[in-house]
């Protein structure tokens, strides 16, 4: 009877599950509150970290992190993801540590946020999807082809209505793109009653403003007067200055900014760590131009006196941004004939048109619009006003990128080495900031901005989004000649307690799914 007794208990302590699910050991933790690393473990259970530090106890299964960095999974606030679905993977944002996106920027996102983020539960996808509202596609879904004019009444009110589901089925906020069509349309009262159904509900407003070249300081103005009346804190996309008539004026921007921090306002920004941007190249042409469908664009420029206006607003454009010709826009992607990808609008106008002259250049811009448009690179930033900017507290780090298939097209750098560039870069090469700073940019302070519950710090009860690095070894070698290659240095991604990189090697798990405000 001893012996049966003794059997059985034998028995039931071979089986007692686990302390831990995961145990991340020998690191170096960076918190992401931006405290210095402490060495010690991670310990894991049911998708959340329950033990950091001098950590005891069994787990099923373990990472040996071998004196590496591990820190928060990085939370890119700005991507353009709507196309998540499609590419899961995200292989191009896992590899350079980011374990979180938000999409939905710069205006653009998918309007039923319930609806896709049914798509990105039902796509295995590898990363956390947030989602801002986009304006300018809310203004699209309400006021139809037609946008050189402010909303009438019954439209202001839809447009309302599709804010105020997107909030409540979980968006972190609104955003605008007022450079885009049909964004650049809206007066700012509008965006203004747009802002404070996000308000209601908690919601942030990031915005591409209408100007972050010559005209940027009256950009800043409408800013900081929607955050004001809307009731909101803002965020501003991306924050830059471009072409060579804005440059140097960092100071200037910054202390706009921290005045309205330091009367009550909530002020953040993002930054990519390039000098080049990338958008449409239809951005060169004049948004009046561009209003309703392609086909009126191609009648305007067969128009000779409407072409001649269009080609004179250029030209102005061109010269109050200190520009002689478009040799800064690299095609990115052409579909029409992708044979002029990597090739800069001169280079296409010499090839296609025998010349390079500015005329030339621009007939090459309207062929291409007329043809479906192409997306471009812009070379417009100072690499000392993008320095002055990362040393801001209150600039996070933000890829403006999106999910990537390896060899399609040639697309900015930042979609894959944006993160990694920072921590090679800016980190480790030049010392603009600390290692733990620049993890706190990408972590706790986007978490906490944008409300994302739980993320952002490694403490007992966060999600467990872990990235393990070597900060030795960590760097970009995506460039724009040469795009498609993983940022390398990082060697074990964690989504979720799911281990989705283990050794430098995608698996198979994907723990990732969609993140609603506060949630």
């Amino acid at each position: 009877m001893k012996l049966r007794v003794f059997l059985v208990l034998l028995l039931a302590g071979s089986v007692r599950a686990a302390d831990f699910d995961l145990l991340v050991t020998n690191a170096q933790i960076a918190d992401g509150s931006g405290a210095p690393l402490v060495a010690g473990s991670i310990g894991v259970k049911d998708g959340r970290i329950v033990a950091v530090g001098q950590v005891k106890g069994t787990a099923t299964s373990t990472i040996d992190a071998g004196g590496k960095v591990a820190a928060p999974g990085f939370v890119d606030v700005h991507t353009h993801s709507e196309d998540i679905c499609l590419i899961p993977a995200a292989e191009n944002f896992l590899r350079m540590g980011v374990t979180t996106i938000i999409t939905g920027n710069c205006g653009h996102s998918r309007t039923d946020v319930a609806k896709f983020f049914e798509e990105v539960e039902e796509s295995d996808v590898a990363v956390n999807v947030a989602t801002l509202v986009g304006h300018g596609s809310v203004r699209e879904k309400g006021m139809g082809g037609s946008f050189i004019r402010a909303p009438d009444a019954e439209q202001l009110t839809a447009m309302k209505a599709l804010v105020e589901q997107g909030m409540k089925d979980g968006a972190v906020g609104l955003s605008t793109g007022l450079i885009y069509v049909p964004g650049s349309f809206a007066k700012t009262e509008e965006i203004i009653d747009l802002a404070k159904v996000a308000s209601k509900h908690g919601g942030i407003y990031a915005s591409h403003m209408r100007s972050e070249g010559a005209r940027i300081f009256e950009a800043l103005d409408e800013i900081l007067r929607i955050a004001r009346e809307g009731n909101l804190p803002i965020e501003v996309s991306h924050i830059k200055l471009s072409g060579p008539s804005a440059w140097g004026k960092t100071a200037e921007v910054l202390a706009i900014l921290d005045k309205a921090r330091a009367e009550g306002l909530k002020v953040t920004h993002d930054q990519y760590a390039y000098t080049a941007s990338s958008t449409g190249l239809r951005q060169m042409i004049p948004d009046a131009a561009l209003e309703g469908e392609r086909e009126d664009f191609i009648a305007r420029i067969k128009d000779p006196e409407k072409k001649a206006k269009i080609i004179a607003t250029m030209d102005e454009m061109r010269e109050r941004q200190g520009r002689k010709d478009y040799s800064h826009a690299i095609i990115a992607r052409f579909r029409a004939d992708p044979s002029l990808n990597g090739k800069s609008v001169p280079e296409v106008a010499k090839l296609k048109r025998g010349s390079d002259s500015v005329e030339d250049q621009i007939e090459v811009i309207f062929d291409i619009e007329a043809r479906g448009g192409a997306s471009a690179i812009f070379h417009g930033m100072d690499e000392n006003d993008l320095k002055v900017f990362m040393r801001h507290p209150q600039t996070m780090i933000a890829s403006d990128g999106g999910p990537r298939r390896l060899g399609e097209d040639i697309p900015h750098p930042r979609s894959y080495g944006n993160n990694a560039r920072v921590l090679g870069r800016y980190v480790r090469e030049l010392k603009l900031l600390s290692l733990e700073e620049a993890i706190r940019r990408m972590t706790s302070l986007p978490a906490q901005t944008f409300q994302l519950k739980d993320r952002g710090m490694l403490k007992p009860g966060a999600h467990a989004d872990i990235v393990i690095f070597d900060p030795a070894k960590v760097t970009d070698p995506s460039t724009f000649n040469d795009p498609h290659h993983h940022a390398e240095g990082f060697t074990d991604i964690i989504v979720n307690g799911g281990v989705v990189i283990r050794d430098g090697r995608l698996t198979e798990v994907r723990s990732g799914g969609p993140l609603r405000m506060g949630k």
